[in-house]
């Protein structure tokens, strides 16, 4: 009940109507080959679009122990795409790969690397690859090496982002059904994580995304599979040592962070309103405060966006079930659009203290 009396007085239901198309929102599916195409990202390097997912027979490898493999696309004008590369390493499932460009001005691809006997996860070990401008191919993928301090045989590295010459993410480690660890991590070249705090978070931590504001202040959302299973938005300065939470009031899946103005973020994130699953985009505060965007054609499998802003459009990647198999789409939505809808919350929403 305390959830539903949130949602309705902190979300605002946008959904992809009439509406979201007469405000120029589009949206087109640009992937469909494998039977199961999933957990996108996007980013825009030298004048191209990347679109990075990962490629298997279903959601893990099962029984068929067909294990997933890394796709990325390449597009000039984010209409027409093609495939660039398939990324695999034999014996691991690869999955959730995640770009970014390092201060050396190189387009990294991290990606996580399980282990499973069927159906079974018998270990995880995230990878990284690099493009190579000489060649213009990603290199074959390595393990990162995770800080001794915390290493252990089941650590995931999910995504990194850059701060000046230093990349930063979150590596979590599963304990139970509804329990686990986050550490903070730093890096300089992409392959070696040095611990930088234990993050405070019960309810099994997992995926999280960083994001900085011009301040460098650090901001993370923290998904959580334990306890109510809400999301978590938690801030720091330098050195990210000292962290104060908050929750979201709302279940995350996949959660990506965009920030567009030092206190409120686009996030993207699987939605679970009405026990139905779909892809959505949120105004998110440090606060804790959520209101929906919009949300996306989408059901069932779906969620894990990328994300990005260019030529006053806003980008969103993101796979879905909801027209049979699992696909990828990319969305365009009018970034005019975006920021009426955020005047439309006259700031209200971000304002007072987040609710517990």
């Amino acid at each position: 009940m305390k959830n539903s009396l949130l949602n309705i007085l902190f979300v605002c239901l946008i959904s992809f109507s009439s509406f979201a198309q007469e405000n120029g929102v589009q949206i087109k599916k640009i992937w469909d080959v494998a039977p199961h195409n999933a957990f996108t990202d996007l980013i825009r390097f030298e004048n191209k679009f990347y679109c990075t997912f990962r490629e298997g027979t279903g959601h893990v490898p099962g029984e068929t122990g067909e294990d997933g493999k890394i796709r990325v696309l390449v597009s000039e004008d984010g209409d027409n795409w093609e495939s660039f590369a398939l990324i695999e390493k034999k014996d691991y499932d690869l999955r959730d790969s995640k770009l970014s460009v390092t201060p050396g001005n190189r387009l990294m691809l991290l990606m996580g690397g399980s282990v499973y006997d069927g159906a079974k996860l018998l270990s995880r070990l995230t990878h990284v690859t690099f493009l190579s401008k000489k060649t213009n191919t990603f290199s074959d993928p390595v393990a990162v090496n995770i800080d001794k301090k915390i290493k252990s045989d089941i650590d995931w590295l999910w995504r990194v982002t850059w701060s000046g010459a230093t990349g930063y993410g979150v590596v979590y480690q599963r304990e139970s059904q509804d329990s686990g660890k986050a550490f903070l991590v730093k890096t300089k070249d992409g392959i070696r994580y040095s611990l930088v705090a234990k993050l405070d978070i019960d309810g099994f931590p997992n995926e999280s995304t960083v994001s900085f504001n011009p301040g460098k202040e650090m901001t993370i959302v923290v998904r959580r599979e334990g306890g109510d299973k809400n999301g978590y938005i938690g801030t720091a300065k330098s050195p990210y040592r000292e962290w104060k939470w908050k929750s979201l009031g709302i279940r995350l899946g996949g959660p990506n962070l965009l920030p567009i103005t030092d206190n409120i973020f686009i996030m993207g994130t699987r939605s679970y309103f009405d026990g139905i699953s779909r892809t959505a985009l949120f105004f998110a505060g440090k606060n804790g405060k959520t209101v929906q965007l919009i949300e996306f054609p989408s059901g069932g499998d779906t969620s894990y966006p990328g994300m990005l802003i260019y030529d006053n459009l806003l980008w969103v990647s993101y796979y879905s079930t909801h027209e049979g198999k699992s696909q990828i789409y990319l969305a365009k939505i009018p970034m005019p659009f975006v920021n009426e809808q955020l005047n439309s919350t006259n700031g209200k929403s971000f304002s007072c203290e987040s609710q517990q």
